[in-house]
């Protein structure tokens, strides 16, 4: 608003009604007005204010209403000496101290109405003088008026009581850059004492300033002044916490916002706490990789894993866009129909939510992932792309990129890791003195208790990062939010077919011979290869070889896709009659370097069999000196051959009848007959949600 040529503003002073006000406030209609001198507050329109007769603009200056926050932090006789001066100061100003009561009369020579500015200015010069005031001039009260104008009471303070300390002191400021710069170098360094830096700064300054002498504090002042220069630095804690600090980016993080199930979510992969049985009866750490959902916070997939493989993470999508079936001895309140998820309308969709637990299906459009090797794999990404989900890499060492699934985890650390017997803590210092021999679980076992806990604990505890935004104390469960979120997104059911599953596979390229196809010295034939037999691949890049899909964790069998109708080809081992359960690829590789190391000849016979001997001793350990090494190295091939050969995911895909076996000539010159093919259960979508993990 303007009256005249001047502007009415926040802190502008006015006369209505013989009584001075200020502005405190202005909505564009009305003018929210504050006493001065005792006078009442008043709000009044804009247009009668400025139409009044009685209206004046005395100041257009703007003055702080009410002291910040910091004048309340002072001493108190700092602040009373402030308020004191400001009594004074506001009488010069207004005619009557600042808090006067109402209807208190300006005193003679203060009077605003026949006094001017200056006037009232050296009478208050004169009273304070004769009082031995503060003030002992006119232009030291003008400096004193003006800074209360420009920050209220705060202006009247003792400069030197908002002075701000330096940090370090009187010290040579070639220490202090000595200083930083040495913790700088050490953000990536191992953690050590107060001494080691204090040598390093010395050491620095001899190079950087060599020939001068930099006075050094001594270690008690050096101390005082690291504990205040590397505050929140972490000089001489935890690297781990040191290095993390120093990875978080510049300026304020920013938020993506998913609004709808699947739109954005994260996957990271990590150990876990947990003390297991391995196969052999040997004590092992698995590691645990998990899907979490942004908008929902919902933990799509989780799955242990001795070692983790860029398989598992692939396998793991296929988990995650799968409802979870129920299990025996899991309690009927976890089901979907006992939840908060709408299960009534979510059924109608999809048939196979009809016997499922509690935990939403998450089908992901984008992944934020890190650089772990496996998820830069080529076997993720394909994955991905198959099943048109875009991948967004977080930057190289920021976790503050996927904080979400870095939390998530943390959080199943705390809230399930460390209640499970054999939990072996965050750090060695941490852990007990017989934690490793209380475990009590194998692989399989802890991941059933996971997927339970997911189920009934997780999807159902209040997450504070689920609030209402309309109503801010309301805090929401995962599956409240996913429930919440299908007014607004909707369910669109994504069942994984016998040919979704097989994209998800890793690939090679191979050469389809007279005899088959090689991988590995196994042998791979079938009927339906015959007019594949030495017949170059169409696909130009692959140089003639044909793309072979297989499972890492199953050497039976592996897959090509015809050219002319695009249908899988499914060969089996030849040498499967002979193993008594199907092996994954690392069991394999492990038989093949046995019998390297033996210098026998490598046959796929010969691999079988010391493969088979790898899995007995692994049943029955050899506990004789020396051979602690090979029995840990077995016991990690065993392990993960179990946990994958009898819980698999996702039934594999194989024809309804399996190919007659036919004579086929023999690599290395064997004589073996041809193994009697097994075929293996055929993959149905329908019933996949009703296979145990």
């Amino acid at each position: 608003m303007r009256a005249g040529d001047r502007q009415i503003r926040m802190g502008s002073r006015v006369r209505f009604r013989d009584h001075v006000y200020d502005v405190a406030g202005t909505d564009g209609s009305s003018v929210f007005l504050t006493g001065v001198g005792g006078a009442a507050p008043l709000t009044i329109s804009a247009t009668d204010l400025l139409v009044d007769r009685t209206f004046s603009l005395e100041s257009a200056e703007g003055r702080p209403i009410a002291p910040p926050a910091l004048f309340d932090l002072l001493p108190v006789d700092v602040r009373d000496v402030a308020r004191d001066l400001e009594r004074h100061i506001t009488e010069v100003l207004d005619g009557v101290p600042l808090g006067s009561p109402a209807g208190t009369r300006p005193r003679p020579g203060y009077d605003v109405t026949s006094t001017t500015l200056r006037q009232r200015e050296m009478a208050k010069v004169a009273e304070l003088k004769a009082a031995g005031g503060p003030v002992t001039s006119l232009r030291m009260l003008q400096r004193r008026r003006t800074a209360y104008q420009a920050r209220g009471v705060l202006g009247l303070v003792d400069r030197r009581s908002l002075q701000r300390r330096n940090p370090a002191g009187r010290t040579d400021p070639r220490v202090i850059d000595a200083l930083l710069r040495v913790l700088e170098a050490n953000t990536h360094g191992s953690s050590g004492t107060v001494d080691r830096i204090r040598r390093a700064v010395v050491r620095d300054l001899e190079e950087t300033h060599p020939g001068e002498s930099v006075p050094v504090p001594s270690m008690q002042t050096f101390y005082r002044m690291l504990s205040r220069l590397a505050e929140g630095r972490h000089a001489t804690g935890s690297a781990r916490t040191r290095r993390t600090l120093a990875q978080q980016p510049d300026g304020p993080f920013s938020t993506v916002r998913a609004i709808r199930p699947g739109e954005l979510t994260q996957i990271d992969s990590t150990p876990l706490d947990v003390a297991v049985i391995l196969a052999d009866g040997v004590i092992g750490r698995v590691e645990l990789t998990a899907l979490v959902d942004v908008a929902t916070r919902t933990i799509g997939a989780a799955v242990l894993r001795p070692t983790t493989k860029a398989a598992d993470a692939a396998l793991l999508l296929a988990r995650a866009m799968t409802p979870e079936p129920m299990r025996p001895g899991w309690s009927e309140a976890v089901r979907m129909t006992h939840s908060a998820l709408p299960y009534h309308h979510l059924v109608e969709i999809d048939e196979r939510l009809r016997d499922a637990a509690a935990r939403p299906v998450i089908v992901p459009e984008t992944i934020v992932f890190d650089h772990g090797k496996v998820f830069v794999s080529d076997t993720f990404r394909s994955a991905c792309r198959t099943l048109g989900i875009s991948l967004q890499p977080a930057h190289q060492d920021t976790p503050t990129d996927k904080p979400i699934v870095e939390r998530t985890i943390q959080s199943i650390g705390t809230l399930f890791a460390q209640h499970v017997v054999g939990y072996l803590g965050s750090s060695v210092e941490r852990r007990g003195r017989t934690a490793e021999q209380d475990a009590a679980f194998t692989v399989l076992e802890l991941q059933n208790l996971l997927d339970e806990w997911i189920v009934t604990g997780w999807q159902n505890r209040r997450h504070d990062g689920l609030r209402n935004p309309l109503v801010a104390g309301e805090v929401l469960t995962p599956n409240e939010k996913y429930a919440a979120l299908l007014s607004v997104a909707g369910y669109v059911p994504v069942p994984l077919s016998d040919d979704d599953y097989i994209r998800l596979l890793p690939t090679c390229s191979r050469v389809i011979n007279s005899y088959g196809i090689k991988i590995d010295h196994r042998i791979y034939d079938c009927e339906q290869l015959n007019p594949l037999r030495r017949q170059k691949s169409p696909i130009g890049a692959l140089n003639g070889r044909w793309l072979i899909h297989y499972d890492p964790y199953d050497v039976s069998r592996v897959w090509i896709r015809t050219p002319e109708d695009d249908a899988w080809i499914t060969a089996y081992w030849r040498q499967l009659h002979a193993a008594p359960q199907p092996f994954g690829r690392d069991a394999w590789e492990h038989g093949r370097r046995i019998v390297a190391d033996r210098g026998a000849k490598v046959t796929e016979q010969a691999i079988t069999e010391a493969v088979d001997s790898v899995l007995n001793r692994a049943a029955t350990p050899d506990r004789s000196p020396g051979s602690g090494r090979r029995r840990r190295r077995d016991a990690r091939i065993a392990a993960r051959t179990t946990a994958t050969t009898k819980a698999q995911l996702v039934p594999l895909p194989s024809p309804a009848a399996a190919p007659p076996a036919r004579a086929k000539p023999t690599l290395d010159d064997e004589e073996d007959e041809v193994a009697d093919v097994i075929p293996l259960p055929v993959f149905d979508p329908e019933s996949e949600a009703k296979s145990w993990w």
